[in-house]
């Protein structure tokens, strides 16, 4: 027996329903107290922006070996707390070595001035330190570095503003040759330049795109503004209350997952709002009064909608298992918008409406807007075609999926942020000068940290090491002199790879480097020997490991929190079998036409990092809820037609208006392509895409053709309370006349 509609629900929700609906007073009351709310957190809350940490979303997990040579770097080594920015100097001309030694020791001066920026705290060049010109100058001497430590955090303004100081006065003094500033310290102002820019054309172009589409869909101003001023509202609350988790430390917020917030909220709640207004539109064609019709609504899509929000809510807290900062960071904001925007859909919407009365519907009027609520006949076909055809329909969607997933053959990832930049930065051309200039790795060295038991500075072993890892496969060359910690238990040398140091060759060369590290301290005769490597080498095979462990625990909880969900909403055993196998398919289609579009087509170098991990955990819990959406609806109609004639209906009923969705969601994802950020760009088509692979395939052909071949069983154990004699193939779930109506109530 299917289970009586609402029963997952509690009663006392529906009682609190009708009392918040009641009335265009008490909608009033809902309204305003949702308003107050949004106020009072605006002004208790600091900016989002002042609490945002971008530095931890991009290291690996604390625990890391990267992270304690990082850690034991800062300890043991005096005055590597400061973030260094790396001028580089290339000389013009035939006399390049010259006019680039002129132009160093005028940027050199310049630094070490009294107006020099307050937070710089040395400058190492080959004025200042003649000893390492080894190293600061490249082989044919025409390019030249400077290393300028600068204090502070590189979040705060003060440091991007001694940043850009640094710039400023390197390119006043460059005279003829050509200079930038990359290194840490740059790289770091320019993203966050990036990222400051980008947001507020996304946000925007949101606005703009959901409101055209929303127009479009209503046919009526007010009607299409519900949906916005709900978004406001929800995006309001959840990002003042995130801001003061985020300062008293309970959760993180990056730029990244601020971002990806502005545009799930627009598509989330957008969503939430179609299939409310929908089914108050429908409702009005059996309860001319508003307040009943709005509270048939909010009951008969509460279970769908609710269940929708709780996947996407559990799926953003299966997060939390991740060892990786950029991933267990991401979770619980998201999740909080989310349940946030349920609320707001549940009750600001229906009660904005019933406080705007008839004038919603403004200019078609009350009977257009219900009768646009019955079902396009676009979807009769669609539905009869699946009905008289479902092993071709299901058959064709799945080969044209599994062709899409052929993309996955040229997969790999990216972990070099800066090529992750689609506009052009200075922090980048720098990188590229000092590779031109100085080799492959030199944009980013290592430092191999081996620490002992004993006193190394009276023994000849930490020469013996350094010689030897000089010899090592894949090393281009190792610092003159070791560097000795202040306990002189720890000796740290400067590596430098002949690899690009962000490449996977490079990263798959720590491991070996490491082990032959410790195998001829071993044969140095150094005790107990403890060997770490820090740097952006090592720091992202550490970030790539803890990835693809956080990767297949995430798949398998996500996929365990969705078919959960869909056992309690469904009351089925089988149905989340093939839906969440739907989901899957789905999935690699996705990711493989992803992958081929930005590498193939676009010449990305490679697909970001975390795009693969966000765009499961999202395309899973998002796509779902069309397939709630239509087997809820599914499961309603059984109650009086047999299934095939039910899924029909489901089809019919829920096409308009689930497509509609669907667009508005895949719209807002689109958006993100607008950012000059490489993991964005892929994450914003990655998840347009998929959508609409989910909304104009999955939903309306592979999974009503589905049960369509499972027939009676397809809600399995759950069987249909009446059935009847099976339709003809070709016919169309059956649509009721409008009768005449009396005159709604205002």
């Amino acid at each position: 027996m299917l289970p009586a509609e609402g029963s997952l629900m509690q009663p006392m929700y529906f009682r609190m329903v009708r009392r918040l609906l009641g009335s265009k007073r008490r909608a009033a009351f809902v309204v305003a107290f949702w308003v107050l709310i949004a106020s009072l957190l605006a002004g208790a809350a600091p900016s989002l922006e002042s609490v945002e940490d971008n530095a931890s979303a991009n290291l690996p997990p604390a625990a890391s070996d990267s992270m304690k040579a990082r850690d034991l770097v800062r300890a043991q080594l005096p005055g590597q707390d400061a973030t260094p920015a790396v001028i580089v100097v290339r000389g013009e001309g035939a006399d390049a070595a010259a006019s680039a030694g002129n132009a160093v020791a005028r940027i050199t001066s310049a630094l070490s001035e009294s107006a020099r920026p307050a937070q710089v705290t040395s400058v190492i060049s080959t004025v200042t330190t003649p000893d390492a010109a080894a190293e600061l100058v490249s082989r044919d001497r025409g390019s030249q570095l400077v290393i300028v430590p600068i204090a502070g955090s590189p979040s705060d303004e003060s440091f991007q503003h001694a940043v850009d100081q640094v710039r400023s006065l390197a390119s006043d003094r460059a005279g003829p040759t050509e200079v930038a500033v990359t290194g840490p310290a740059g790289i770091a102002t320019d993203t966050v330049k990036v990222f400051g820019g980008g947001d507020k054309v996304m946000l925007l172009a949101t606005v703009l795109l959901v409101l055209v589409i929303l127009l479009a869909i209503y046919r009526s101003p007010l009607m299409a503004l519900v949906p916005l001023l709900a978004v406001g509202v929800a995006m309001r609350v959840s990002e003042t209350t995130g801001a003061l988790l985020a300062d008293a430390g309970i959760i993180t917020v990056s730029s990244q997952t601020a971002s990806i917030m502005t545009v799930l909220l627009f598509g989330v709640g957008t969503d939430y709002a179609l299939i409310i207004t929908a089914r108050f539109r429908e409702a009005l064609f059996d309860e001319p009064n508003r307040p009943r019709a709005m509270q048939i609504a909010v009951r008969r899509t509460a279970e769908s909608v609710l269940a929708s929000a709780s996947t996407i809510v559990l799926a953003m807290f299966a997060l939390l298992v991740a060892v990786s900062p950029a991933l267990r960071g991401f979770g619980p904001y998201l999740a909080l918008g989310v349940a946030v925007m349920a609320l707001v859909a549940f009750t600001f919407v229906p009660a904005l409406i019933l406080l705007l009365g008839g004038g919603v519907f403004w200019p078609g009027g009350v009977d257009r807007a219900a009768e646009r609520g019955r079902g396009a006949g676009v979807w009769h076909r669609i539905a009869a075609l699946v009905a008289r055809a479902p092993v071709r329909v299901a058959s064709a969607v799945v080969a044209l999926l599994v062709v899409m997933s052929a993309g996955l053959l040229g997969y790999h990832e990216s972990f070099n942020t800066l090529s992750g930049f689609r506009s052009a930065t200075e922090s980048e051309r720098g990188q590229r000068l000092i590779q031109e200039a100085f080799g492959l790795g030199e944009i980013a060295p290592s430092t191999v940290v081996v620490r002992s038991q004993d006193d190394l500075r009276s023994t000849p072993a930490a020469a013996a090491i350094g010689a030897a890892l000089g010899e090592a496969d894949g090393v281009s060359r190792v610092g003159e002199r070791p560097r000795f910690g202040e306990d002189g238990r720890t000796v740290f040398y400067e590596v430098v790879l002949d690899l690009d140091p962000y490449s996977s060759k490079a990263l798959d060369a720590i491991g070996p480097l490491k082990e032959a590290t410790r195998a001829v301290a071993d044969a140095a005769g150094v005790e107990d020997t403890t060997v770490l490597i820090a740097g952006e080498t090592a720091q992202n095979a550490d970030i790539r490991s803890a990835l693809d462990r956080d990767t297949t625990f995430i798949v398998l909880l996500v996929l365990a929190v969705v078919t959960a969900v869909l056992v309690l909403l469904l009351r089925s055993l089988l149905a989340p079998l093939y839906l969440v196998a739907t989901l899957i398919l789905s999935f690699l289609a996705t990711l493989g036409a992803t992958t081929f579009f930005t590498l193939t087509v676009l010449g990305d170098e490679g697909i970001g990092n975390r795009v693969t991990a966000y765009v499961f955990v999202f395309l899973v819990a998002l796509g779902i809820d069309y397939n709630i959406f239509i087997m809820s609806r599914f499961k309603q109609e059984l109650r009086t037609l047999h299934p095939a004639k039910a899924i029909s209906a489901a089809l019919t009923r829920t096409g308009g208006v689930v497509s509609s969705a669907g667009l508005i969601l895949a719209a807002t994802f689109a958006v993100l392509m607008t950012q000059p950020i490489r993991e964005l760009f892929q994450f914003g088509f990655a998840m347009a895409f998929g959508i609409l692979l989910d909304t104009f395939l999955i939903r309306p052909l592979l999974v009503p053709a589905l049960v369509h071949l499972f027939g009676d069983h397809a809600l399995w154990p759950a069987r249909p309370t009446h059935p009847r004699t099976p339709p003809t193939p070709a016919e169309p779930a059956a649509t009721p006349a409008a009768a005449p109506r009396p005159a709604p109530s205002r």
